[in-house]
């Protein structure tokens, strides 16, 4: 498997691919920009969502389900928003088919036009608040925090499987509150949470802050978002969290009446995570040998392969292995006993090493012989051999030793990725030559920060939330500024 794998040196995007679809992850499908979820990869996003949702739940949300067609007069209500997403949307404008009288096959019924289009949704902002009017009449019914499980289209003209699909996978929450004060806790309560999950699941350090003006989500008032950083010196968003103001409450006329009677519109929040997540996962510790996957959102933990030279031998080590893989399925942890007779062990190794198995147990004759196995981990591709009466224990340790140590690389791996530039000329020298974060100075146009972009393909990443006050210069435009921003070129 290794001879047809490209290293990240050589070529970092086609290593991704490679590990994306030879991990059995997913796959292109038969229309054009979208991606097949195969079961391997459909199991950590799982476990993504089941962690997430559990987050979600704890802080009083609950879930619900919209429809995956909204109005083409709804995104016509809020302006900034329809602008935002005009670009990428599919449109519904027939409702029935009908074979060709000329013996062409299937073709659009031309009778069949809709009175209006649908759009199929790119984000559920418009859908959502038209229903909320008739849920929403007083104070009592506040706040209300939802949030949907669902698939989302976004017209993509350059796709990679994950990262940029026509359509991918998302949850949505929409929230509506009595003050902008409670909408802006929320807001950022939220943001908190994927951090939580992002670093302590994903094992992945993240920045928060706010995007700028030019970044911000259409028809939000403020985007909050968390970046990390990849092993190629690129930026991914990982998350973000919006808070809306009364832009759509307005848009839709969404009001309550308050306690003293006044009626006002409500406040309102948005934020999301995607499949796009997966795509962070597989960059931010993958190596030349294959995925690496953190153990929190492992689909398997430990997989057992038996070693023999005889029939006799095979069930000795079956014996031991069910036990083995009993105890520890009774911590918790996913185990597969991989007994298959036509292939090598050495072949298994490698594929469990492939698909990032955190830990590989082999058992051969002499270890039934003096009570041992050899535990191999993922991460470091250190193996030793274990007493079989310590095993249980060593293994749940592992598991957390390997979560650890997967988030110290990668926040290791972000310090040294992250840079400071006081000139424009230091500024492409470090982008060219390192990439990473780079604090600089930024005199707060979008002007300037266009021509950034334009010059260097650098955008302004967030400004963090933790910034500290800093006289300087803008590094474009030599203008006063207050404090540094963070640019990186970006996935």
């Amino acid at each position: 498997m290794s001879q047809e794998f490209t290293s990240r040196d050589k070529d970092y995007s086609k290593w991704y691919n490679d590990i994306v679809e030879k991990a059995d992850l997913a796959e292109h499908s038969a229309v054009r920009g979208c991606m097949v979820i195969k079961p391997y990869g459909y199991s950590i996003w799982e476990k993504m969502q089941q962690a997430l949702d559990k987050m979600f739940k704890d802080t009083g949300h609950v879930n619900a389900y919209f429809p995956l067609f909204i109005p083409k007069s709804f995104f016509s209500k809020e302006a900034s928003h329809v602008e935002g997403f005009a670009k990428e949307c599919a449109i519904v404008t027939h409702y029935r088919l009908k074979n060709d009288e000329n013996g062409n096959g299937v073709i659009v019924d031309p009778d069949a036009k809709l009175e209006e289009e649908l759009i199929i949704r790119p984000t559920s902002e418009t859908i959502i608040w038209n229903t909320y009017k008739g849920w929403i009449q007083s104070y009592r019914d506040l706040p209300l925090l939802i949030n949907q499980w669902a698939n989302v289209v976004r017209w993509e003209m350059r796709t990679r499987l994950f990262l940029r699909t026509a359509e991918f996978l998302w949850q949505e929450g929409h929230t509506a509150h009595a003050t902008a004060e409670e909408a802006i806790v929320e807001t950022e309560k939220m943001l908190n949470v994927y951090a939580d999950f992002v670093e302590n699941w994903m094992a992945l350090p993240v920045l928060k802050g706010v995007k700028t003006p030019n970044e911000r989500f259409a028809g939000a008032i403020e985007t909050y978002c968390i970046e990390a950083l990849m092993q190629d010196g690129k930026a991914l968003q990982a998350g973000t969290s919006h808070f809306l103001g009364q832009n759509f409450a307005k848009a839709f006329d969404v009001k309550f009446a308050a306690k003293d009677g006044k009626l006002d519109h409500v406040w309102a929040t948005s934020w999301g995570v995607s499949t796009r997540l997966m795509g962070a996962l597989i960059m931010a510790h993958s190596d030349d040998q294959g995925l690496v996957v953190p153990p929190k959102l492992a689909p398997l933990h430990v997989v057992i392969v038996p070693i023999y030279k005889t029939d006799e031998q095979l069930k000795q080590i079956s014996d031991v292995a069910a036990g083995i893989k009993k105890n520890l399925e009774a911590k918790g942890l996913s185990v597969k006993y991989d007994d298959r007779d036509h292939l090598r062990p050495g072949f298994k190794f490698a594929e469990y090493e492939f698909k990032g198995v955190p830990v590989r147990i082999a058992i051969g004759g002499r270890d039934i012989e003096n009570g041992t196995v050899e535990v191999a981990r993922r991460d470091t591709k250190t193996k030793e051999t274990v007493k079989q009466t310590e095993l249980i224990a060593k293994v749940e340790q592992l598991m957390v030793d390997i979560q650890q140590n997967l988030y110290k690389q990668a926040l290791d791996r972000r310090t040294a990725g992250t840079h400071k530039a006081d000139t424009y000329d230091d500024f492409k020298r470090i982008l060219d030559n390192k990439g990473g974060f780079i604090y600089a100075h930024w005199d707060g146009t979008a002007e300037t920060e266009q021509k950034i972009k334009e010059e260097t393909k650098a955008t302004i990443r967030c400004i963090p939330l933790d910034n500290k006050q800093e006289e300087g210069n803008c590094i474009y435009s030599g203008k006063p500024s207050k404090q540094r921003v963070v640019f990186a070129r970006a996935y």
